[in-house]
């Protein structure tokens, strides 16, 4: 709805004289050029298994329900092409598979603030959002940090990845 049909969906900034067809019922778009574009849901995973392509945008991917399957079949998928590429468009929230993106070498994180996007905003939703300026939720929600700790935890998550030891590692136990 709001990627392809939304007020500053695909729909709304592709000039009209370039889209083919929209069939919203398959998830198909299809541009004048050849380009197509298929819309899968992310609550359904194994819907990527199977097709190919060059291209992927994932939107909100903090907020799936499947996020490891649906990534796994996703990149399963990115094969046409030199180089294939994804990105990713989401609030930034200390879900595993978004922290463990962001750790990656090959991935390249950008940003913006809700002040860079003030004017596209109700001044409604301005007022309320900047309520949370010096917060914790300010950070995320309003200049787009990926805060990897939540506020009060009894651990960091550097903590753990700096203390972790392998399997192979630990001495044989005699009784458990």
């Amino acid at each position: 709805d709001v990627c392809v049909e939304g007020e500053s969906g695909l729909l709304s900034v592709v000039p009209d004289s370039c889209v083919a067809q929209w069939n919203r019922s398959t998830g198909e778009l299809h541009f004048g050029n050849g380009s197509q574009c298929k819309i899968y849901s992310a609550e359904k995973p194994k819907e990527l298994k199977g097709p190919q392509h060059h291209r992927a945008w994932c939107e909100e991917l903090a907020k799936w329900r499947n996020p490891g399957d649906t990534w796994e079949n996703l990149m399963l998928a990115l094969r046409l092409g030199e180089r294939p590429r994804c990105v990713v468009t989401t609030t930034p929230k200390p879900v595993g598979l978004l922290l463990d993106l962001a750790s990656r070498p090959n991935v390249r994180i950008t940003g913006g603030s809700t002040y860079a996007n003030a004017r596209n905003l109700a001044p409604s939703f301005l007022d309320e959002i900047l309520r949370y300026e010096g917060s914790r939720l300010g950070e995320q929600e309003i200049h787009g940090r990926l805060l990897a700790d939540y506020e009060g935890a009894a651990w960091r998550r550097d903590w753990l990845d700096r203390d972790r030891i392998t399997a192979t590692e630990l001495p044989p136990l005699a009784r458990v």
